[in-house]
């Protein structure tokens, strides 16, 4: 038997559990997503002793997990910005991401939108503009997501590459 079949298998199903649930939460707003795919990729790396995936391949899969969460904070607030948005808009969905954050799945989906919506509406007193910046920046969360979601598919190539090559 391949020695890294040998650990508990307790620990083994905990990493796939999170390498699983991790990739669902690239879907689902309300979980974790690529920090629990690393940590999932972390454990079984650890389980290996690091002999497949080394601490190269664990160095590049940290900084795919930087990059995702950076644009769990900015997408929003970049959509805002390429519509013309003032700072208080850019600001303000930038908040309104991280106070979404604890207003459940409505929160997320919404809190950059009306964060944007309102620094904008603060900012220059339009409502139009305003309604501009505050969709500019939802799609900006759907391209962060999309985005994000391709994210985790590339941590899980990047694992299987260092594992079986």
């Amino acid at each position: 038997m391949p020695e890294f079949l040998t650990a508990d298998i307790g620990w083994w199903v905990l990493a796939w559990v999170l390498m699983i649930s991790g990739l669902l939460g690239t879907l689902l707003p309300f979980l974790p997503s690529t920090p629990f795919i690393f940590g999932g990729m972390l454990l079984a790396a650890y389980l290996d002793q690091f002999v497949r995936v080394g601490y190269g391949w664990l160095t590049v899969l940290g900084l795919l997990l930087i990059l995702s969460m950076a644009l769990d904070y900015i997408a929003g607030a970049l959509g805002a910005k390429k519509a013309g948005a003032s700072p208080a808009a850019v600001w303000g969905a930038l908040i309104g991401g991280i106070l979404g954050i604890f207003a459940g799945l409505a929160g997320l989906l919404l809190g950059p939108f009306i964060g944007a919506a309102v620094g904008e509406f603060w900012a220059k007193k339009d409502v139009m503009q305003a309604g501009k910046v505050g969709i500019a920046t939802f799609i900006g969360m759907l391209v962060g997501a999309v985005a994000k979601i391709a994210i985790g598919l590339s941590m899980f190539a990047v694992f299987a590459f260092a594992w079986w090559v």
